[in-house]
């Protein structure tokens, strides 16, 4: 299948054109789409399918809001299929020189500098359960904020590796197209596709690799992911699985 978009700058006042089964929420500027959506969604105002986007043109910003029918463990991990449609949504609309990384479990990186990243909330962090819903919140820097980016060259943004032209309400409408695509082949195929492509974008993959867990840091050798998303390590003590559902809890934030 080939998904193409225009990805000129669309005229000013133009809104996003999602596909079914997403139901498109403008927030007000300012706002950050992955706390509208999930203080909506405990209050009851929000509806399954619902994506919250943003109209600031700094930063591509969105959330889409799911109803698992699985328990929390199994649906986390629908974040790397949200995460896949950002991949094939760069891959479609720019230059073929720049390219995403997968920085498990919440981070994006663009050719190699930390760009953007995911966000997760559920209504309960009770793996074990089925939650009544569950907010993937995705984030990716369009311009650069530092007043000069070549102070921190280990973050970047789009503007800043030769995307300033890509318009970012075509960047929502592709990776919310693409998206689709990938959570109808999860439901379709289950998990191990998702993780394939994700892990064929996977920074650090088959090199050592140091990740934050309860007992503070670990160190290995990065080998894969378990069926639960989880980060399949060899480290010297021997194998090693650190839980993607604990990591999520810890790190709600791809900056840190």
């Amino acid at each position: 299948m080939t998904i193409g978009y225009d990805p000129e700058m669309a005229p000013v006042g133009t809104k996003p054109q999602f596909p079914p089964l997403l139901d498109g929420v403008e927030t007000a500027a300012g706002v950050d789409p992955f706390d509208k959506a999930v203080a909506d969604t405990q209050s009851g105002r929000a509806e399954i399918g619902n994506l919250y986007w943003s109209p600031d043109d700094d930063t591509l910003r969105a959330a889409i809001v799911f109803e698992p029918e699985e328990t929390l463990e199994d649906a986390v991990p629908i974040l790397f299929a949200v995460a896949n449609g950002l991949n094939d949504c760069i891959g479609a609309l720019a230059p073929p020189e720049v390219g995403l990384q997968h920085v498990w479990p919440v981070g994006t990186k663009i050719n190699g500098a930390l760009g953007g990243g995911f966000r997760v909330q559920a209504s309960s962090w009770n793996g074990g359960a089925v939650p009544e819903w569950l907010v993937v919140g995705l984030e990716l820097a369009i311009t650069s904020s530092a007043d000069d980016p070549g102070r921190r060259p280990d973050i970047t943004a789009l503007a800043e590796e030769g995307c300033g032209h890509l318009s970012r309400i075509r960047l929502l409408e592709s990776w919310s197209r693409h998206t689709l695509v990938w959570i109808n082949r999860w439901g379709d195929d289950g998990f191990r596709p998702i993780f394939e492509a994700w892990l064929a974008r996977a920074d650090g993959r088959g090199g050592d690799v140091t990740v934050q867990t309860a007992d503070g840091p670990v160190s290995g050798t990065f080998l894969g992911l378990d069926e639960h998303g989880g980060l399949l390590l060899k480290t010297a003590d021997g194998p090693r699985t650190v839980s993607l559902l604990e990591a999520l809890q810890r790190q709600q934030d791809w900056k840190t």
